[in-house]
């Protein structure tokens, strides 16, 4: 066994059994490259990967390859979600070297670790040929070497710093008008998404488109978006027995997914439907979110209360073996219901995938195929739920994906989020109660010293120091708990975080903020600004500055919110997709603020405001605030648009006032 042998990160572990001298990162093993004088290589993944194990199998645990990189390079690996701040450095040095990105990333440095040369996946002639191709240069042409590693290296520090403007920009709603007509030539109105294949759910696309589609009543776009979330619920992208959404859809249609299943995608997800659920009360939806939660309590969640971060997309080294199914497997479980079953789950045509596999996924809806078959609804999903439990006992049996059980404080976060916007929803306590459970494992096992964060939780221990995502999608977490539990500790907390990231993080001028803190000792400090398949930790601060900076009347926290939305504002209709978190950002700008404060006791109960809320998200409740101390009187206050309104104790009252104010 290698040095990963004694590491916690379940990637690491991994490749611990290669013959490559894999070492963890440090510095100390740049200092062992300076001394020996060798190249290195920097080889980062994650245990969910599919490619990553293909190119371990075919290069890295192939005896000849192994003793080459072990003669000429320092080898190091490193799990890209532990190290986020590694792997954004690397990544955008393929990106600049090769114009692409992905995993497994590979990329070669000097001894000080400025990359030369980086590429994904190689197979394995290719990857030698590399190798030896490398050791030549850096032999016989080391002058030239020298000279592109530094200019690369320049080119790696100066990718995301931004020029910041000196007057910041009046906001127009005909930005965001422009910003979705230039998007929407790539909408797929028939299937959903994107139109080119892979693709991705990218929740907070949707969250702000529609959000979008709503504000400005806009059918068109409106519709884009119930197409996007019924195909990908109806298809295989989504496990239709066993809950959860896998990582993304190789083809057009939602059918083959890319089989692994990421916390972070079905946290955001959580958020999305919830939303969606409060506007357009589709029952898949619900169904979509009790199921979800149900897969994440039962296979996903540790015993401090937190969640693990990953499945894999591979069992028995083939991809999507644990989730397909064939027709005979199904006759034998299911009996005289697979003739439905195979009807509604789509085991024909166009369930078929390869090789006598089937990949469950639905055409029609279950009010329409219980109409079909003249059962009710409800007779319908009794039978469903019991075939569905038979497929699920019978599928344990198989041999299990592997969990990658790290809990990383970020992607937890967001799974707090999406509870809290489940429990808006839907009043369900299960769902309140979850939320709060994470928050104190972030509480009491992540938070040191009262505004300092762990980014990871393994073996019953945090090590690596929290990056921005983790403070950003924290205090983002404590701001929604807040919101739905009226519990001023959460905000209390995320004001504390706030204060931590506006010291140790952020760019002074541009008030952007790094997503490593001053402390960092790698090649470059990297900004986080465009919003991805998760959005940008820039883009969430944002936020968090924005309403912080209200619920505290801070008026430097708004300014730094105005100033960091002013730095892409130039250059947003460009690409409204990696910039739909910080568009988010400015239609709440321009709507503003509703607060609702609850005094005292009065004849409107916080239920009722609960409910009348659910036809928002662009609003705050609060039974308490920072503020109450100037209201005198019992009663609900709103505040909206810069005018606090009189008080208000009917509830025919509220409601109207809100209609006028939030429509």
């Amino acid at each position: 066994m290698n040095k990963l042998a004694k590491e916690s990160s379940l990637y690491l572990l991994q490749h611990a059994n290669n013959p490559v001298n894999w070492n963890a990162w440090s510095d100390a093993i740049f200092q062992i490259a300076k001394s020996e004088n060798k190249l290195v290589l920097i080889s980062i993944g994650y245990s969910a990967c599919h490619w990553c194990h293909v190119m371990e199998k075919e290069c890295f645990e192939d005896e000849e390859l192994a003793a080459f990189m072990n003669d000429n390079f320092i080898c190091i690996k490193v799990d890209r979600e532990e190290r986020p701040d590694i792997d954004q450095v690397y990544m955008s040095a393929l990106q600049l070297m090769t114009q692409k990105g992905g995993w497994p990333l590979n990329c070669f440095t000097l001894p000080d670790g400025r990359p030369i040369y980086g590429g994904t996946y190689f197979p394995k002639e290719q990857w030698l040929h590399i190798l030896k191709s490398l050791v030549h240069s850096y032999q016989n042409e080391l002058t030239k070497v020298m000279e592109y590693a530094e200019k690369l290296n320049d080119a790696i520090s100066q990718s995301e710093l931004i020029d910041f403007p000196q007057q910041l920009e009046k906001w127009d709603e005909k930005k965001l008008h422009e910003i979705v007509d230039r998007w929407s030539p790539n909408f797929d109105n028939r299937d959903g998404g994107s139109t080119k294949a892979p693709k991705f759910p990218l929740p907070n696309n949707y969250l702000f488109l529609m959000e979008f589609a709503l504000f400005f009543k806009d059918k068109k776009v409106e519709s884009h978006v119930l197409v996007t979330l019924d195909k990908m619920l109806a298809g295989g992208i989504y496990d239709q027995i066993g809950g959860g959404f896998s990582r993304y859809s190789v083809d057009m249609l939602w059918k083959v997914p890319h089989f692994e299943k990421m916390l972070y995608d079905n946290a955001q997800l959580l958020e999305l439907y919830s939303n969606a659920y409060k506007y357009y009360k589709k029952a898949e939806y619900r169904e979509m979110i009790y199921q979800t939660v149900d897969w994440l309590e039962r296979e996903m969640k540790d015993t401090s209360n937190a969640f693990y971060s990953a499945l894999d997309a591979d069992t028995d080294n083939e991809e999507g073996k644990f989730y397909c199914w064939n027709k005979k497997e199904l006759k034998t479980i299911l009996g005289e219901d697979f003739a439905w079953f195979s009807s509604y789950y789509s085991i024909n045509k166009h369930g078929f995938w390869e090789d006598d596999k089937f990949i469950l996924l639905t055409t029609e809806t279950a009010k329409t195929f219980a109409k079909s078959q003249n059962w009710t609804l409800s007779a319908f999903r009794k039978k469903r739920n019991i075939a569905s439990e038979k497929l699920r006992i019978h599928r344990n049996k198989r041999t299990q994906p592997g969990c990658d059980t790290k809990c990383l404080t970020s992607w937890n976060a967001m799974t707090i989020s999406g509870l809290c916007a489940a429990y808006s929803a839907f009043g369900d306590i299960r769902f309140l109660n979850l939320a709060k459970k994470t928050a104190f494992w972030i509480e009491n096992s992540q938070l040191k010293n009262q505004d300092s964060l762990f980014h990871n939780y393994a073996n019953n221990q945090a090590c690596i120091d929290g990056f921005l995502e983790d403070y950003a999608f924290v205090i983002e977490a404590f701001i929604r708990l807040y919101q739905v539990s009226a519990e001023l500790k959460w905000l209390d907390i995320a004001q504390n975080l706030a204060k931590k990231v506006e010291r140790d993080f952020m760019h002074l001028e541009s008030k952007m903020c790094y997503f490593s803190d001053y402390t960092s000792t790698l090649i470059a400090r990297k900004m986080d600004i465009h919003d991805n398949v998760i959005p940008a930790s820039n883009s969430v601060m944002a936020h968090n500055f924005y309403l912080l900076g209200h619920y505290y009347k801070n008026q430097n926290w708004q300014g730094i919110a105005d100033q960091m939305l002013a730095n892409v504002y130039d250059g947003m209709e460009q690409y409204g997709s990696g910039y739909s978190n910080w568009s988010l950002l400015l239609l709440r700008m321009l709507k503003g603020l509703t607060e609702i404060n609850s005094i005292g006791t009065n004849n409107i109960n916080s239920e009722s405001i609960s409910t009348i809320l659910n036809h928002y998200t662009l609003v705050s409740y609060h039974q308490e605030l920072p503020i109450s101390a100037e209201y005198k009187k019992d009663g609900v206050f709103v505040c909206s648009k810069g005018i606090c309104h009189p008080q208000i104790t009917e509830f025919s009252k509220l409601e109207e006032l809100l209609s006028e104010n939030l429509c």
